[in-house]
């Protein structure tokens, strides 16, 4: 079975702690190495994940793209350093997702989606999403000019997904899955709110559905809707129990998704837990535990291609 790579934050940790860390996952014999513990000391605090942690992952060619809160780093393969890129308005980036020759930010914190330039390496387009009157509309705007957004979260948009029929994106307040055809932006599917890694899989959405602790999968047809019940742990198992609230962390909590083939995908929840499901099957293959901080959440969730 296929090998993964993900990311993780603590969410609620305090100046000194470790907040986050990158996993390489070995499916066949459920084991999971840390390959790069994130304890930088140098990110804003305040909330519950805050700047914590590391988030979304791609991968161009033999480069590791992994975002942090307000920065995208490069890796090689075994994790040396290659480069890191900062913007003004990449603020709690959520997940990352590479089409052609840009590599695009969901910039949670500016209801954005941000496009870097693979080949020149630098910001080079933007996308702020708002809602008017119950329609969506989206303004392309200059990364590095002064008339962007403000900060404002009103969407929390959390996931972007490329594909050749369009831009598609999602978050806890949008509603549903949206489409963006390079000029104007459309409700896809309908979502509850509170999601997490709503993308196009097969004829329908697959999605976490956050509030209520699945992974999802909607056919279009009907014909095969899935809700998966991510693990949960026994309390004594658990620890940092005192912030198991959902005002700072809470156990399946999920969130980070990838897919292995048309019908077996993986989906992260929290206490770190990632767990590979077939949909077809609609059961359980197996799962792979890395803490059990119930502070400690999946982030990123992809599929290693360097085996």
């Amino acid at each position: 079975m296929k090998r993964l790579l993900t990311t993780s934050v603590v969410r609620g940790s305090q100046q000194g702690e470790s907040h986050g860390g990158v996993y390489l996952l070995d499916l066949d014999a459920q084991s999971a190495r840390c390959v790069l513990d994130w304890n930088r000391a140098d990110i804003d605090w305040a909330g519950r994940g805050g700047d914590r942690g590391l988030r979304g992952i791609a991968f161009d060619a033999e480069i590791v793209y992994i975002a942090a809160s307000d920065e995208l780093f490069a890796f090689a393969p075994d994790f040396s350093p290659l480069g890191n890129w900062r913007n003004p308005y990449l603020k709690h980036c959520h997940e990352i997702c590479i089409h052609e020759d840009t590599l695009f930010l969901a910039s949670t914190g500016f209801d954005s989606i941000l496009g870097f330039d693979l080949t020149q390496r630098a910001f080079h387009w933007a996308l702020h999403v708002d809602v008017d009157r119950f329609r969506f509309k989206g303004r392309v705007f200059d990364p590095h000019g002064d008339d962007g957004p403000l900060a404002l979260d009103k969407l929390h948009i959390n996931n972007v997904h490329c594909e050749a029929s369009g831009m598609y994106l999602a978050g806890l307040r949008t509603g549903g899955l949206l489409h963006f055809n390079g000029k104007t932006i459309r409700m896809a599917a309908e979502l509850p709110s509170g999601t997490h890694n709503a993308r196009p899989f097969r004829d329908g959405v697959l999605f976490n559905d956050s509030a209520a602790d699945r992974l999802r999968y909607t056919g279009r047809t009907g014909e095969e809707d899935r809700a998966m019940v991510v693990p949960k742990y026994r309390p004594r198992e658990l620890t940092h129990k005192w912030v198991d609230s959902s005002a700072v962390a809470r156990q399946g909590f999920a969130r980070g998704l990838c897919t292995l083939s048309a019908a077996v995908v993986a989906g992260g929840s929290s206490p770190s837990t990632v767990t590979v499901y077939d949909l077809a099957a609609n059961r359980r293959l197996l799962r792979v535990n890395l803490s059990m901080d119930v502070r400690n959440a999946i982030h990123g969730l992809e599929v290693w291609p360097f085996d």
